[in-house]
C-alpha cells in the first residue's frame, strides 16, 4: 500500500513509519509512506498557505490553491483510484469497518488540515471522504493521519507476526476485546482466572467471548447491535429480550453469568 500525506509538518508524520508495527510494514515493503507539503506549491516569498476567513471570525483558513496543487501532486505518487481523505472533526466517525475498507485499497491520500479549517471549495473539489477520530478537536490532522495509518497497517497481510492477532483485536468482530493476562500466575494477591490455565481451548474461547460481551454491554452497549452474526447469536443467548429491570449486569468474570 502507498500512503501519501498532505501536511505542513512532514517530519512529524514521517515518524509513524519508523517505529513499531508500522515501521515493520515499511521495512517489509508492505507499506510505503510519503509526504507532500502545500508550502512547496506557493508562489510568494512567505510560502503562504492560509488567509483570513470571509465573513470574519477568529483564526485563519487554509487556502484552496496550494492545497489543490499539493493533492494533485500527491495523486501521482499513489495508484490510480486512491481516495483523498480529509481528517476533520466534521467527518464520519473512523471505526474498524472503515479500517478494513481502507486496508483493502492499494493506496490513499491523507489530508491533514490546520488552523480554523480548510476552504470548503477544496473539500468539494478534491476530497472523497472526510473522517474524524471522535468528538474532540486536535491542533491539526497529522495525529489523526498517523492513527489511520497505524490502524490500517495492522490489517495489511504480513505486517503482524500472526495475522490472527488482528482478527482478535477489539472491534474486529464488533465488540471490545477480552482481558489479557501473562506470567506470573499470581501477583500481589491477584490471580489469573483458572480457566486460562486449564488448557481447555473450548472453555477458554467461551470465557473470552463472555468477557468481551460483558465489557461491551457495560462500557459500550451501542456496539452490540452491529456485532458480527456469530457474536449476535451469542449476545441473543446472553442478553434476554425481557431484561427491562434497568439493573447493571454483573461482571462476567464474577462467574454469575
Amino acid at each position: 500500500m502507498q500512503v501519501q500525506i498532505v501536511t505542513l509538518f512532514p517530519d512529524m508524520v514521517n515518524a509513524v513509519g519508523e517505529y513499531g508495527v508500522v515501521g515493520r510494514a515499511v521495512d517489509k515493503a508492505i507499506l510505503s509512506i510519503g509526504t507532500t507539503n502545500p508550502r512547496d506549491f506557493t508562489d510568494d516569498v512567505h510560502r503562504t498557505v492560509d488567509d483570513r476567513p470571509y465573513g470574519g471570525g477568529p483564526g485563519m483558513v487554509m487556502k484552496y490553491e496550494p492545497l489543490a496543487a499539493a493533492i494533485r501532486a500527491a495523486r501521482k505518487e499513489v495508484p490510480a483510484g486512491s481516495p483523498v481523505i480529509c481528517l476533520t472533526p466534521q467527518g464520519k466517525r473512523f471505526d474498524q469497518v472503515q479500517v478494513e475498507a481502507l486496508a483493502g485499497m492499494a493506496g490513499m491520500i491523507l489530508l491533514a488540515g490546520r488552523y480554523e479549517g480548510i476552504d470548503e471549495r477544496l473539500i468539494e473539489a478534491e476530497v472523497d471522504l472526510e473522517l474524524s477520530l471522535g468528538d474532540f478537536v486536535l491542533s491539526g490532522g497529522e495525529i489523526a493521519a498517523m492513527a489511520v495509518i497505524d490502524a490500517v497497517a495492522r490489517l495489511l497481510p504480513g505486517t503482524l507476526g500472526d495475522d490472527e492477532s488482528a482478527r482478535q483485536d477489539s472491534f474486529a468482530d464488533g465488540l471490545l476485546d477480552h482481558p489479557h493476562y501473562t506470567r506470573p500466575d499470581e501477583t500481589e494477591g491477584r490471580r489469573v482466572p483458572d480457566v486460562l490455565l486449564s488448557g481447555n481451548h473450548e472453555e477458554i474461547a467461551r470465557w473470552r467471548l463472555k468477557e468481551a460481551l460483558g465489557r461491551s454491554f457495560e462500557r459500550r452497549p451501542e456496539l452490540l447491535p452491529s456485532a458480527s452474526l456469530r457474536r449476535q447469536r451469542a449476545i441473543s443467548s446472553w442478553l434476554p429480550d425481557n431484561n427491562t429491570s434497568g439493573t447493571r449486569r454483573p461482571s462476567v468474570s464474577s462467574g454469575r453469568v
